[in-house]
């Protein structure tokens, strides 16, 4: 259920008052520190992948398997564990007045304005796919 516009400017204002008398907690509580967090994970684990090759190198070279072994495994969870916080990293160039809207009917609205194909229009593959299913359930034949 949305807020109705008084308790919006509300939520503004206390949010405004929450900015000025302690910036610190409200960047904390805003997640700002979020890509930090992750862009730090990144790199360490770039570190990791790359100690991980040494250890790699250093087992076949001196034919010590487990040591090699362990260097494969290390290099595969610092590669996994890279990309996975590369990924989650929010964009540098968000503000704090560009966070998305995240409240219940957004989703909604954002599903409605780009799920639902044009008339005379062709929608992806799975747009029609999803259409064609949910007309058969429309119709009974799902059931």
């Amino acid at each position: 259920m949305p807020l109705s516009d008084h308790e919006q400017r509300l939520l503004e204002q206390m949010e405004q008052a929450l900015q000025a008398e302690d910036p610190k907690f409200a960047t904390t509580m805003r997640g700002s520190d979020l890509r930090r967090r992750y862009v730090r994970r990144a790199v360490l684990s770039v570190i990791a992948f790359i100690a991980g090759i040494v250890m790699l190198m250093s087992g076949a070279v001196t034919q010590v398997i487990p040591l090699g072994v362990a260097g494969f495994v290390v290099m595969l969870g610092s590669a996994w564990l890279g990309v996975t916080s590369w990924k989650r990293t929010p964009e540098a160039t968000a503000e704090p007045d560009d966070i998305p809207d995240i409240s219940p009917g957004s989703a909604r609205r954002v599903r409605r304005a780009s799920g639902r194909k044009q008339p005379g229009g062709h929608g992806s593959f799975m747009q029609r796919l999803e259409e064609r299913w949910r007309q058969r359930r429309e119709r009974g034949y799902g059931n």
